[in-house]
């Protein structure tokens, strides 16, 4: 007989694979389609913007939905237990809740003064410093537990590459936004450098969900466990 829990974690892996992959398509497909949008220059959040915006708000939206289950299967997955399952549980909960606030709290237009920012763009500003703070962040917390599990220590180097990546992407992304407009010459860049941000850690979660579903021994086989439950990294 199947369990409910079994079933649960199963949806949640597979949750946390379809995920990564609608978000990133579908920002991609709009800033093609989005007539004036430059993805070399502006930041995802600008498809929130403007009649069609409502399509990037409603994959915030469902992108965020999609990683808390994730979240939860990932403390499923990790039965023994451990400080850092539990922090790096926590980190993945509270990125997807800024992801999925980012949806309904809207950006301003770019370069809108401070003092004259809404009470929405003012959040989403909030939300995107916490997400983008804590991505590198939750790769280093898993890249060390990776290290001491041997069923998953051929995830630590690819972890590690991916949180040092975002990293450097963040540190150069903070930097270009506290230049003075008029004499910032990553202007033309800041949407990709954003997205040097974004992509590495939405290709990271795909893989992460993917070794899930593999050592999990079928539980999430068509979205129906076949046997026993998830088999999380332990040591």
């Amino acid at each position: 007989m199947i369990s409910k829990s079994g079933v649960d974690d199963g949806r949640a892996i597979w949750a946390g694979m379809i995920g990564p992959v609608l978000f990133v398509s579908i920002f991609v497909i709009e800033g093609r389609l989005r007539i004036g949008y430059d993805s070399l220059a502006m930041y995802v959040s600008a498809l929130s913007l403007g009649p069609r915006g409502w399509v990037q708000i409603l994959n915030f939206i469902t992108f965020g939905l999609l990683f808390l289950a994730f979240a939860r299967g990932v403390a499923a997955g990790f039965p023994d237990g451990g400080t850092p399952p539990r922090v790096g549980s926590a980190l993945l909960t509270i990125i997807a809740l800024g992801y999925l606030l980012s949806g309904p709290f809207v950006m301003d237009p770019a370069g809108t003064p401070r003092n004259l920012m809404s009470i929405h763009g003012t959040v989403h500003g909030i939300m995107g410093g916490i997400v983008f703070s804590l991505m590198p962040v939750s790769c280093f917390v898993f890249a060390r537990r990776f290290r001491r599990a041997a069923k998953w220590r051929s995830l630590q180097w690819f972890t590690l590459a991916a949180g040092t990546t975002i990293a450097v992407a963040v540190i150069i992304l903070t930097i270009a936004t506290k230049i003075v407009p008029a004499q910032n010459a990553f202007n033309r860049w800041l949407g990709l450098i954003q997205r040097t941000a974004i992509v590495p850690y939405m290709v990271w979660l795909f893989i992460f969900a993917l070794t899930l579903c593999v050592k999990s021994r079928g539980v999430c086989a068509s979205g129906i466990p076949q046997s026993g439950h998830g088999d999380g990294p332990s040591g």
